[in-house]
C-alpha cells in the first residue's frame, strides 16, 4: 500500500479489528466520514484497514458501540518519524550538525590556484587576489564577479596579458597569460675568443671576429682563438667577436668503484596504516605502535570525497609500511673497471658542457685492494673552449 503525501505527514495507523459487527463497523466509519483506506476481510472476525493519526482518536466510540477490538499493527508518517528523534536527540543534533557543516564548508574557498604562469611568480598573484578578497576560507558569496576580479587583477599585474578568475565548487582557479615582451639584447663591450683550457684545435668557425689560429694547432689556455680586431693597421675596427671553437682537452680523473653491489629486497612482511584526513591534517585510525622492521618503504594511498562538482577537505589515507633487506652482491673486477670506465667518462662529459664527446680513452693505472678497484684514466675530450675577453684599450 502507498500512502499519499498527505496522509504521510498527517501519520497513519496499520489495524488490525476483531469483532463480531464488522460490517457495521465500516459503514459507521464511512458515516463519520473518517479517513480510512484499503479495507480488508482477514476472515469473518478479521479485518485490517489504515487510518490516519486524527481519526485514529475518534474510534474509541465506534469500538464501544460495536463491541470490537483494535490491535497495532504498524505505525508510518512524519509525526511518529519525530518521536523516534526526540528519543534519539544525539544522534539527531550530530546530524544535523553533520549537515550544516558541510553545507557550510561547500560555501567556503578552500583552494587557490593559479595556472599558466611562467616568469611572474604564483606568490605575486596570490598576492593580489588576496587583495580583492580571494583567499582560502574566503565566504564564496562574498567573492566579486570573476570579469570584475580579472580586470582588477590584471591592472595589478601590467606583465599579464589576461586573467581569467573561474570559480569550480570550493576551488578558485586563476588562468594567466602573460605578455610576450621582446628581449632586448645587451650591450656588450669589443672582446675576443680565448681558449678556456690546454687543446688541440679540432673546428673553427667564426660568426664575427677574425679566425686567429687554425685546426690542428695546439693553443694554451688565454690564447687568442677568435680576435675582435678586424681590418689592417692603418684602418683597425674592434668587435664583440662570436662563434664557435672545439678542440681535443686531456683529462685523467681517478676512480674508485667497491667491488660489492648493495641493492634492496622486500622481505614480504607489511603493516597498514590508515589515517582520516581533515584539510592538511591527519588522524590515525588504526595501525598504532611502533613498526617492527628497521628498514622499510613505504606506499601512500589517497582518497578524497568528491560531491558532484565540489571537492571536500575530507579524505582518507592509507599506507603500507613493508620491510627490506640491503643484499650484498660481489662483483668481477674487470666488470668493475667498466663501470668506474663509465662514470669516469660521465663526471667528465657532465663537466665538459654539451656537446661534448670522448674521442678515446685509456686506463693507465689500475688495483685492487681494500675491496675496492682503484684506477687512473686517460680521457680525450672534445668540447667547446671558447670563452669571452673583453678588449682593454
Amino acid at each position: 500500500m502507498k500512502a499519499s503525501l498527505i496522509y504521510r505527514l498527517r501519520g497513519f495507523v496499520h489495524l488490525e479489528v476483531t469483532g463480531g459487527k464488522l460490517e457495521h463497523l465500516v459503514n459507521r466509519l464511512s458515516q463519520k466520514r473518517m479517513s480510512v483506506w484499503d479495507i480488508r476481510y482477514l476472515d469473518k472476525e478479521r479485518i485490517s484497514l489504515y487510518v490516519t493519526v486524527p481519526d485514529f482518536f475518534r474510534l474509541r466510540p465506534l469500538l464501544k458501540e460495536t463491541g470490537s477490538l483494535i490491535r497495532i499493527k504498524e505505525k508510518r508518517g512524519f509525526p511518529f518519524w519525530l518521536d523516534k528523534l526526540e528519543r534519539r536527540k544525539f544522534f539527531a543534533i550530530g546530524l544535523l550538525g553533520f549537515v550544516i557543516g558541510i553545507y557550510l564548508l561547500s560555501q567556503l574557498v578552500l583552494q587557490v590556484r593559479v595556472e599558466g604562469n611562467e616568469t611572474i611568480q604564483t606568490e605575486q598573484i596570490l598576492q593580489a587576489a588576496k587583495q580583492q578578497g580571494v583567499y582560502r576560507l574566503q565566504w564564496k558569496f562574498k567573492l566579486k564577479e570573476p570579469s570584475e576580479l580579472s580586470r582588477a587583477m590584471q591592472s595589478q599585474l601590467p606583465a599579464a596579458a589576461w586573467i581569467g578568475v573561474e570559480v569550480r565548487g570550493t576551488h578558485v582557479v586563476i588562468k594567466v597569460v602573460e605578455a610576450t615582451i621582446p628581449e632586448k639584447p645587451p650591450l656588450m663591450n669589443p672582446r675576443h675568443l680565448v681558449a678556456s683550457k690546454h687543446a688541440l684545435v679540432t673546428e673553427i668557425f667564426a660568426e664575427k671576429g677574425r679566425p686567429a689560429v687554425k685546426p690542428n694547432t695546439y693553443v694554451r689556455k688565454g690564447d687568442i682563438l677568435i680576435s675582435g680586431m678586424i681590418g689592417d693597421e692603418l684602418h683597425q675596427q674592434t668587435v664583440v667577436a662570436s662563434g664557435t671553437v672545439k678542440g681535443v682537452v686531456w683529462y685523467k680523473p681517478t676512480v674508485e668503484v667497491p667491488l660489492v653491489r648493495q641493492y634492496k629486497v622486500y622481505t614480504g612482511e607489511s603493516k597498514q596504516r590508515s589515517y582520516l584526513v581533515l584539510g592538511s591534517r591527519g588522524v590515525q585510525v588504526s595501525g598504532y605502535g611502533k613498526v617492527p622492521f628497521g628498514q622499510t618503504e613505504t606506499i601512500q594511498e589517497r582518497k578524497t570525497l568528491s560531491w558532484r562538482s565540489y571537492t571536500l577537505p575530507i579524505g582518507w589515507l592509507s599506507e603500507k609500511v613493508m620491510e627490506v633487506e640491503l643484499q650484498e652482491q660481489p662483483i668481477d673486477p674487470k666488470e668493475a673497471s667498466s663501470v668506474g670506465l663509465t662514470e669516469a667518462k660521465a663526471q667528465i662529459l657532465s663537466a665538459a658542457g654539451g656537446g661534448a664527446r670522448v674521442v678515446s680513452e685509456k686506463i693507465l693505472h689500475e688495483k685492487a685492494e681494500n675491496g675496492k678497484v682503484y684506477m687512473e684514466v686517460l680521457l680525450e675530450v672534445e668540447e667547446s673552449i671558447a670563452v669571452e675577453q673583453p678588449i682593454v684599450p
